[in-house]
């Protein structure tokens, strides 16, 4: 009985949601208690794997962060490709207005952060952390307000929230990357030449894949180009198709096969080991500091505003509309939802200030704020304004596409 209420728990929309928002409040709470001292040191336990003259060492926090999140990127590349092919993103008609919204809503928070920091030249390396949305808890909240929620509302978010990914992992290419080696970058050609083949010549295997692959992350680690981006693009060369077996989509199946592992372990994990924010000495100041402020604003302030000029300017020079029984304000609603942004601004976070020996604020603190406000003004705007009566017309079903961010 316990184990079937369990299963039915983990099959709803909110559930990945739920877990992430637990395993962050789980590590405030760490961070804040005696085991604040057996937490930090955990974090920072060194751990070494070392194959004749080649070596990895890292302490625990990095492992999780370069490491484990190539397994979440990764599905995030397997979601983009088949969402291209097949999927959302495959009709342009579909695809313009998202893009669109994203790119204002990449753009404007990242103003809004500069406009605090834009005299300091380390500070400014922040100026991504507002720019993604977290579509587990975005979607979460939407699920919320249960079948007022047109379909196409949904689909909206969500895929504004994938071309928030693509810019996301753009950015961290460009802009996260430094002290190259030519040895190692040569090393990563290789074994995107073998991808390729394999690819070229109907490797479904997927054993193959995640073996090339896990040279692929060794050699980006060592490279300069951050590690997780190899998940990224070993999930470009996996196939769509079996040629063999045309029922059997290898890309498809090890999505489904990984998104439960991503969605309520590595997720999780992460959250744990990057939101135990110490709150002791915490006041006024420490909110108003340039940092969390600008990441608060433009979350807050920023994404919906960026979402909504943008999607506006789309749609008055024709070159998108509105998706079916969707109308302003509730393109309004969900583009304060797009300010919730936990997973990847930590992420980004943790990348922008890992090189600053002191660092006299803590950024997750903006994130965290931005992303709750953002969350409940988006839920009691929506609620108001969506329709009262449970739609019975849906334009598609959500639920054929599973999206974990």
């Amino acid at each position: 009985m316990v184990f079937n209420q369990f299963k039915k728990f983990l099959a709803h929309d909110m559930a990945a949601g739920i877990v992430l928002a637990f395993a962050a409040v789980l590590a405030m709470v760490v961070a804040n208690s005696p085991m604040s001292d057996i937490y930090a040191h955990f974090l920072h336990l060194p751990i070494s794997i070392k194959i004749g003259s080649f070596s990895i060492d890292h302490h625990l926090l990095h492992w999780i962060n370069d490491g484990l999140m190539v397994v979440f990127f990764f599905l995030v590349g397997l979601e983009l490709k088949r969402e291209m092919l097949v999927g959302e993103l495959s009709e342009v008609k579909k695809v313009v207005l998202p893009a669109i919204a994203a790119v204002g809503g990449m753009m404007v928070p990242a103003i809004f952060y500069a406009a605090f920091n834009y005299q300091h030249a380390d500070l400014m390396k922040g100026w991504a952390i507002p720019a993604a949305t977290d579509i587990a808890f975005a979607l979460g909240v939407l699920t919320l307000l249960g079948n007022r929620v047109p379909a196409a509302l949904k689909v909206f978010l969500a895929s504004i929230a994938i071309f928030d990914d693509i810019g996301a992992i753009i950015i961290i290419a460009l802009f996260y990357s430094s002290g190259l080696s030519m040895a190692a970058l040569a090393w990563v050609g290789v074994c995107l030449v073998i991808l390729w083949l394999m690819n070229r010549f109907n490797v479904t295997r997927t054993t193959a894949y995640i073996m090339i692959g896990v040279l692929l992350w060794a050699a980006m680690l060592k490279s300069g180009i951050h590690a997780t981006l190899a998940g990224v693009l070993l999930a470009l060369f996996i196939p769509m198709t079996d040629n063999k077996h045309p029922e059997h989509s290898p890309l498809e199946s090890i999505e489904h096969d990984l998104q439960d592992t991503v969605s309520f372990i590595i997720l999780p994990i992460f959250a744990f080991a990057n939101a135990g924010i110490y709150l002791g000495g915490t006041g006024i100041s420490s909110l108003l500091h340039t940092v969390p402020l600008g990441i608060a604003l433009g979350l807050l302030l920023g994404k919906p505003i960026g979402v909504m000029l943008f999607s506006w300017l789309g749609v008055k020079l024709g070159l998108a509309r509105l998706p079916t029984n969707v109308d302003w304000r509730q393109v309004f609603g969900v583009a304060i939802l797009c300010g919730i942004g936990f997973t990847m601004s930590l992420f980004i976070g943790g990348l922008a200030f890992a090189g600053l020996e002191v660092k006299p604020f803590d950024e997750r603190l903006g994130i965290i704020l931005g992303s709750l406000l953002a969350g409940m003004l988006g839920y009691f705007y929506l609620k108001k304004v969506l329709p009262t009566q449970a739609l019975t017309q849906q334009v598609s079903n959500p639920e054929d596409h599973t999206y974990i961010r």
